[in-house]
């Protein structure tokens, strides 16, 4: 009976060690500045849609009303796992596991062999997802972009903020050259 309030006050003084972030989460690294350009032409979304297109990005959904764009592509990657993670067996070899256990009715023994992997994936090649976010408005364009990499049983092994200079100044060069400065499309 004494061992009810050693535990609820074990418990409470746990409850106590709990800490609230000190700030909301936020994109690491931030994105470049030139991932915010001024775009003042009529057809600034339609001309980010094709540019996308052309780079080989399937839209996933656009809003023209808040003129918002999604879009990603993916690439398969040739020899992609983490040498350093033996969690999901990466051509490590075979895993043996067991256990024994004493009981009421008796004891038990057991054996189980899983994990065999000896190189390949289960069927899925791991891939990596681009994705890209527009936001248009009348006069700028906000670039948006991450990177995810599923490793072949599917699970996200790699996750980062992608909205880098290089890709943002070659997203502005050709939305420029795609729409000469007189406003109107080629």
């Amino acid at each position: 009976m004494k061992s009810i309030p050693i535990s609820l006050t074990c418990l409470l003084v746990l409850a106590g060690c709990q800490v609230v972030p000190d700030r909301l989460p936020q994109a690491e690294p931030a994105p470049a500045a030139s991932c915010y350009f001024p775009a003042t032409h009529e057809r600034a979304l339609e001309t980010s849609v094709e540019v996308l297109t052309e780079w080989g990005f399937t839209l996933n959904s656009t809003d023209t009303s808040l003129g918002l764009i999604s879009a990603s592509r993916e690439r398969p990657l040739h020899g992609y796992y983490d040498p350093y993670d033996d969690a999901y067996s990466y051509g490590r070899g075979m895993r043996l596991f067991g256990g024994v256990g004493i009981g009421r009715g008796g004891s038990g023994v057991g054996f189980g062999i899983g994990g065999i992997g000896y190189g390949g994936g289960v069927g899925q090649q791991p891939v990596e997802v681009e994705r890209v976010s527009l936001l248009v408005d009348d006069t700028h364009i906000r670039i948006s972009r991450d990177i995810r990499r599923f490793d072949h049983w599917g699970d996200l092994r790699e996750s980062y903020s992608a909205s880098n200079d290089d890709f943002c100044q070659r997203f502005q060069t050709s939305f420029t050259q795609t729409v000469p400065a007189t406003g109107r499309p080629l």
